[in-house]
């Protein structure tokens, strides 16, 4: 009988950089540690001030969400006017487990992580979730909405699915 030995696990550092594939920007980010907590975002740069790293990871994920309302709203908002569906409000989460949601009463829920992929998939997951508007399930009806908007549907669901890979690891990590 050997006895264990905890061994610390290596932190998901802050990031040197952030890119979204959506719209093709790159940021440089400049981190400091200091007791005053700040976030200032200027052209390819955000300057991150934070105790520690996870307090910058913190950070950089308000200002990720906030980033990803400003991109996503907009598109998702213009499609869903060529399409005639009805949005009442777009939400933006920073959620592990999905892409994107729609309620009963009209809600579209995205996630922040679309930024970290291209633009056919993003756009393919609006498709999905705007069809949501009309059939509230996951019918034959559904999905024939949805090739018909979209008719290569199935490689990007697949690309959707796969999407997770390019999502770093800072976004998750607390």
């Amino acid at each position: 009988f050997r006895s264990m030995q905890c061994f610390a696990v290596p932190s998901e550092p802050v990031p040197e950089t952030v890119e979204f594939a959506l719209t093709q920007e790159k940021f440089a980010v400049d981190w400091r540690r200091g007791s005053k907590r700040s976030l200032d975002q200027r052209v390819g740069r955000i300057a991150v001030q934070a105790p520690d790293e996870r307090g910058a990871r913190a950070l950089l994920r308000g200002w990720l969400k906030r980033a990803a309302h400003e991109r996503l709203t907009p598109r998702l908002l213009q499609l869903a006017d060529e399409l005639n569906c009805s949005v009442a409000r777009v939400s933006v989460r920073c959620q592990r487990t999905r892409w994107g949601s729609c309620s009963t009463r009209g809600t579209v829920s995205l996630n922040c992580s679309l930024l970290f992929l291209g633009l056919e998939v993003v756009r393919y997951l609006f498709v999905h979730e705007l069809a949501h508007t009309k059939h509230m399930n996951h019918s034959a009806n559904f999905w024939r909405l949805v090739e018909k908007i979209e008719p290569d549907y199935r490689r990007l669901d697949r690309d959707l699915l796969a999407g997770w890979r390019t999502v770093p690891g800072w976004v998750f990590k607390t």
